[in-house]
């Protein structure tokens, strides 16, 4: 299939943050917490192969910070960037593209590797695509989302003269179109595949999860809570009138999903992995 998702491990975010304002005896029977309140949450990317081209949509969290940082969320499972593209039947140097819809370290972690004190992109033939508005947001970063942008996964993308920006019209990718969105961060970039007549659209930090559909469900992290609810709602809309397929990337159990009007909102209609929707 030219479209397929990636399994890049497992790790824990607190649950609280994670849902915000909606109470935890609540959340908590969407994705039950450990001692420490964490949940266990997916870092799923996709490879999407057209003609020569194979596109990467984000990267996972890496293997290149120290055991103090992997320390705070707790990896899990022997998944990994590499062995699942491998897995798929391609190789690293088979990447021509890689879209990071933003650099959050758990989305641009993979990117980068480190070499003794050389710090060199992964996918030495890939160009790298980011919105340039988010990349100036990400090296000039706000005190609250300051945490989340590190630069030794972010820099040597620029250094390595194979970083390009996007813009509304400049994706190289056919059918494929890009929907930017700002409540979570600045100028998130969420691609959207024409497949056998649907649309598949990536979902990212916009509803991280299946949990993440209700509205009010919106993460602690977003930078403009009022606006994700709008876009959310929006996405959530268009996706049940024209049958979308909906891919999570942060869900431990459910890759995908439609959506669909019910008497509470829009809620879940089918779900399973993206292969089985499409």
């Amino acid at each position: 299939m030219p479209l397929q998702t990636l399994d890049t491990g497992l790790f824990k975010l607190d649950g609280g943050a994670m849902f915000g304002v909606v109470p935890k005896p609540l959340w908590q029977k969407l994705n039950p917490p450990d001692d420490l309140n964490r949940c266990t949450w997916a870092m799923r990317c996709l490879l999407y192969e057209q003609g020569d081209q194979l596109l990467l949509v984000d990267t996972g969290i890496g293997d290149k910070q120290d055991a103090k940082f992997f320390g705070h969320y707790d990896l899990q499972g022997n998944a990994s960037l590499l062995g699942s593209i491998r897995a798929a039947g391609y190789d690293v140097t088979d990447v021509t593209d890689v879209l990071l819809t933003h650099l959050h370290f758990d989305h641009v972690g993979g990117a980068v590797k480190r070499s003794g004190e050389d710090l060199t992109p992964v996918f030495s033939s890939a160009t790298y695509w980011v919105h340039p508005d988010h990349w100036n947001w990400a090296i000039h970063p706000n005190p609250r989302e300051k945490a989340s942008f590190l630069r030794e996964n972010i820099l040597p993308l620029q250094e390595s003269g194979q970083l390009k920006f996007l813009s509304e019209n400049i994706f190289p990718y056919g059918d494929t179109y890009l929907l930017y969105v700002d409540g979570h961060t600045e100028k998130m970039a969420l691609p959207i595949f024409q497949m056998k007549g649907r649309k598949v659209a990536y979902m990212a930090d916009l509803i991280p999860s299946s949990g993440h559909i209700p509205l009010p469900y919106i993460m602690s992290y977003d930078m403009r809570p009022l606006l994700t609810m709008d876009e959310k709602s929006r996405v959530l809309q268009q996706a049940a009138d024209e049958n979308w397929i909906l891919v999570f990337e942060h869900d431990p159990i459910t890759e995908a999903a439609t959506v669909e009007m019910t008497e509470k909102g829009i809620r879940i209609k089918e779900k399973g992995k993206l292969s089985e929707l499409l």
